[in-house]
């Protein structure tokens, strides 16, 4: 099986269910709106978190500034250049860059955030995500939506301009979505939540991450059990028949059911 994983920076779950095609998706998707992510509860941290299925403890990644670790293994995007997986990334956060090591992903698409807009980033990312998967057929491909992480630090969380980014990042989910080929399953998930202008504590507001999965075999409805930022990578890999570095700490999220 194919996957598109797709990221919704700084989505707090309880501004998620308030926006309508989030929950069109919800009805047909398998879900937990309670997940966790790690802490530091920041965007390269989190990340590194998700693809390397490790702490930032161990992957040595505690702030946005990537800090190149010699203990740091193979992580998801690794694993998939060994085994010769077609593999595309679209992203508007230069520091994403650091989530791979170089020679192993087949393509990327990046459009600066900050130079453009994150909500005109999303809106270009899309657009290329969706031309690249009807023509290119990639084993894995991986979209990254900005925009709400942006609002969020510009104005606040779960105030107006946050709600209009989110709207914008979940029509852009749907559209990139829309006419997938029937062997590809869809992940949709968040790094961090926020408060305020700002996240990275322990607060519940920054540490609570929804996931939402589609035709990865789960039932529809609230039944994923317990979720960790750092069960992405190991789901993905059972997804796609691929086998896990032992060094990962995360479960597998369709064989908990």
């Amino acid at each position: 099986m194919k996957v598109l994983l797709i990221l919704i920076d700084g989505m707090r779950p309880d501004a998620m269910v308030q926006i309508p095609a989030a929950r069109q998706v919800m009805e047909k998707a398998a879900y937990k709106l309670d997940g966790s992510t790690v802490y530091p509860s920041c965007t390269l941290p989190c990340h590194m978190s998700l693809f390397y299925s490790r702490p930032p403890l161990v992957h040595g990644v505690t702030s946005n500034t990537y800090t190149a670790r010699v203990r740091l293994k193979n992580g998801l995007l690794e694993t998939m250049g060994k085994e010769k997986k077609k593999t595309v990334m679209f992203y508007s956060w230069e520091e994403l860059r650091d989530l791979y090591k170089p020679g192993c992903m087949t393509d990327s698409f990046f459009v600066n955030g900050d130079r453009y807009g994150y909500v005109e980033a999303n809106n270009r990312l899309t657009e290329y995500c969706v031309d690249y998967l009807a023509k290119e057929a990639p084993d894995f491909a991986f979209l990254y939506l900005g925009a709400p992480d942006s609002a969020g630090h510009k104005v606040g969380w779960m105030t107006e301009a946050y709600f209009d980014a989110l709207e914008n990042s979940w029509a852009c989910a749907l559209k990139a979505m829309e006419n997938l080929p029937e062997d590809y399953a869809v992940i949709i998930t968040a790094d961090h939540g926020g408060h305020d202008r700002r996240h990275t504590t322990f607060m519940k507001e920054d540490m609570t991450i929804p996931v939402l999965l589609l035709n990865t075999g789960l039932p529809a409805g609230e039944t994923v059990k317990e979720y960790n930022i750092m069960d992405i990578a190991p789901t993905v890999a059972d997804l796609m028949g691929m086998e896990k570095p032992l060094e990962w700490k995360g479960k597998s999220l369709i064989k908990e059911i």
